[in-house]
């Protein structure tokens, strides 16, 4: 069976909350298999990282500091978390354009 990847990109993620995918809702039940935030910015900056199902903000990562020109991966080695639709994931940054933000998923991985 053949899968359908798919990847969110985000350019200059500052104060406000951005969204993945863009302003709109999951498909069907996706699987996230990678989660990348990169520092842009000169200075050490804090961000964070949520997905809201609808109802509540459910955080993957709160107020993690990423120092200048690093990157946090939030998912590692086999670990993966499904998404069902109505879900959107969030970041967030403390610096105005701030952050890059690469996200991996498998679409409709149930079937």
């Amino acid at each position: 069976m053949a899968q359908n990847f798919r990847r969110y990109t985000l350019n200059a993620v500052g104060t406000g909350a951005a969204d993945v995918p863009d302003g709109s809702d999951f498909d069907s039940y996706d699987a996230i298999i990678s989660i990348r935030i990169a520092n842009v910015t000169a200075g050490t900056v804090t961000a964070e990282c949520y997905i809201n199902d609808g109802s509540n903000d459910i955080h993957i990562v709160k107020d993690i500091s990423i120092p200048s020109g690093s990157s946090v991966e939030l998912i590692d080695g086999a670990n993966r978390f499904v998404v069902a639709s109505g879900d959107r994931m969030y970041f967030k940054s403390d610096t105005s354009s701030a952050l890059d933000v690469w996200v991996s998923a498998v679409d409709a991985i149930s079937t």
